[in-house]
């Protein structure tokens, strides 16, 4: 049966993160079940390095605080828009929350290393980068949430402006 012809409450499923099991994403590589848990100890894991490979390494543009800013927050905004990552991204934060080994692989494999380059570029306290990455990621999730579709260039470069206006003096308190 094709993935159109399964429907719930009349709309189509598309296939997502909900959806892929162990055994779905085995069968697609040609490996045994016992094969992709050898490597990875869950799902979550298994996207989480699905996920580190779409995002590749942060592109940090630009010279000013407010282009590295800029930039980064439309790399993080473009790279929820593509077809299949966002979903994945909202499913494994979905499975985090109740799962404190997920959220621990969240945190150090896909978050720290990312947080860590924005420290640097940036000059802010860890605090203060969590905060960026806490309110960036978190709109972008939710808009994808609630509508399905990534959000609009219009109010990404509305995300751009609050965001910068609260980072805009620079380092904040540690």
């Amino acid at each position: 049966m094709s993935r159109h012809h399964h429907e719930r409450w009349g709309q189509p499923v598309q296939p997502g993160y909900a959806c892929a099991t162990v055994e779905r994403i085995a069968a697609a590589a040609g490996v045994a079940k016992s094969t992709v848990y050898r490597r990875r100890p869950s799902k979550g894991a298994l996207i989480v390095d699905c996920l580190l490979d779409a995002f590749g390494p942060a592109p940090l543009e630009g010279t000013s605080r407010a282009e590295l800013m800029t930039s980064t927050i439309r790399w993080i905004a473009a790279k929820i828009a593509e077809p299949g990552v966002g979903d994945a991204f909202a499913g494994v934060f979905s499975d985090a929350v109740s799962d404190p080994a997920l959220r621990e692989i969240l945190s150090t494999r896909l978050q720290d290393p990312y947080r860590l380059t924005l420290q640097d570029a940036l000059g802010e306290p860890e605090k203060r980068v969590l905060f960026f990455i806490d309110v960036v990621v978190g709109v972008l999730l939710h808009r994808r949430g609630m509508t399905g579709e990534p959000m609009a260039d219009a109010d990404v470069a509305a995300l751009v402006e609050m965001v910068l206006a609260h980072f805009a003096e620079g380092p904040g308190p540690a």
